[in-house]
């Protein structure tokens, strides 16, 4: 069965540069398709299950950090193990910083054929670890969790969505938060201390409290270096809880975790990268 890669990448000529040099420095990997957008990365990843993604991290409609996180909850592990996930980046702040994290990879836009050779040689390495035929075999879920705890590095160094708690930033956390009340008229001053999670809604946070709830416009990423990284754990891509409000943690009958916090009714949905906060100790 022939290896197979799919890469995301909105701009033609550098995905045509891509797949030219993989062709080169990895005869044996298919590419099966190649996506302009994160949203179609990701319909064709699930529709055709490749061992390899090469992600650009900025693409329109859904950035190559969120593809991937929804990859993450959504990849069918039952039909095939999770792929290998490198991201493409013109920007050497988010190499130097995988490097630091030692993850799998970045490739840096225009790819460099000796730079590039170096992923193949770590992906395979990678491959070969994960494949079934070795001896004494990798447990399906050692297997799985190897993997997630790769793409929870790769997406960490990329600006802190992967990994958890995010990175703490080098000012102090935030206090107190300007959010507007959900008609929008008013601004309240909300202390930190009261806020029971975050998550993202279209063009907004919402920030709930025990009996509130209030908007504001930050963008998640933008507002996780700002919070205490022992205080608030993110959970899911869209989502960050404060941790001494997480009461318990339930498995559904599809195995996916949920959270219930001390005064707040909803469940809260953990993400497959996220689960390994909530191991049993």
């Amino acid at each position: 069965m022939p290896l197979t890669a799919l890469i995301a990448e909105d701009e033609p000529l550098l995905a045509q540069a891509l797949q030219a040099e993989l062709a080169a420095a990895w005869p044996e990997l298919r590419v099966v398709a190649i996506a302009r957008d994160g949203h179609s990365a990701v319909r064709e990843a699930l529709r055709l299950l490749p061992q390899v993604l090469f992600f650009d991290i900025r693409m329109p409609g859904l950035d190559g950090l969120a593809a991937a996180a929804e990859l993450a909850d959504s990849w069918p592990t039952d039909e095939a193990p999770m792929p290998q996930l490198v991201f493409v980046t013109a920007y050497d702040e988010y190499a130097a910083r995988a490097f630091e994290a030692e993850a799998i990879d970045y490739v840096l836009k225009p790819v460099q054929p000796e730079r590039l050779r170096k992923t193949v040689a770590r992906l395979r390495q990678a491959l070969a670890a994960a494949a079934p035929s070795m001896t004494p075999p990798v447990p399906a879920d050692e297997a799985l969790e190897r993997t997630l705890a790769q793409w929870r590095q790769v997406l960490g160094a990329a600006g802190g969505t992967g990994g958890a708690p995010s990175a703490s930033s080098s000012s102090a956390p935030l206090r107190m938060i300007a959010a507007s009340d959900a008609g929008g008229a008013t601004v309240r001053m909300v202390p930190i201390d009261e806020v029971l999670y975050f998550e993202a809604a279209d063009k907004y946070l919402r920030v709930l409290t025990a009996t509130q709830e209030y908007l504001i416009r930050t963008p998640l990423k933008q507002l996780l270096p700002q919070l205490d990284p022992d205080t608030f754990w993110q959970v899911h891509r869209a989502v960050v809880v404060r941790s001494a409000a997480i009461e318990a943690v339930h498995r559904d009958e599809v195995g996916k975790l949920h959270l219930a916090l001390r005064g707040r009714a909803e469940k809260i949905p953990v993400s497959r990268l996220y689960a390994h906060l909530f191991r049993a100790m």
